[in-house]
């Protein structure tokens, strides 16, 4: 899934810095019900990698059963931070 995607998908734009709170409100909602609903691993693994970059993602332990998504959660994770940390790298 493509990241622009996903945020037009769940909030109309992808320049949600520029939307009204209430506007980024609803779309956090949306995508928290779509990862609740969500049966496909792949889709839902992107999903909460879009949770996760906009700080809204619940904990691994909690969003995967699966030990090798919570391993794929746990790496993308790691790798957001260091380029957080080394964008430039």
């Amino acid at each position: 899934m493509d990241f622009d995607q996903l945020l037009h998908q769940f909030f109309g734009t992808d320049a949600i810095g520029d939307l009204p709170p209430a506007q980024v409100a609803a779309g956090v909602d949306r995508l928290r019900i779509a990862f609740g609903l969500e049966r496909d691993s792949g889709r839902r693994f992107a999903l909460w990698c879009l949770m996760f970059m906009l700080g809204i993602a619940p904990d691994v332990d909690e969003a995967f059963d699966d030990p090798e998504d919570r391993d794929a959660a746990r790496d993308f994770m790691e790798a957001a931070e260091q380029e957080i940390e080394e964008p430039d790298a």
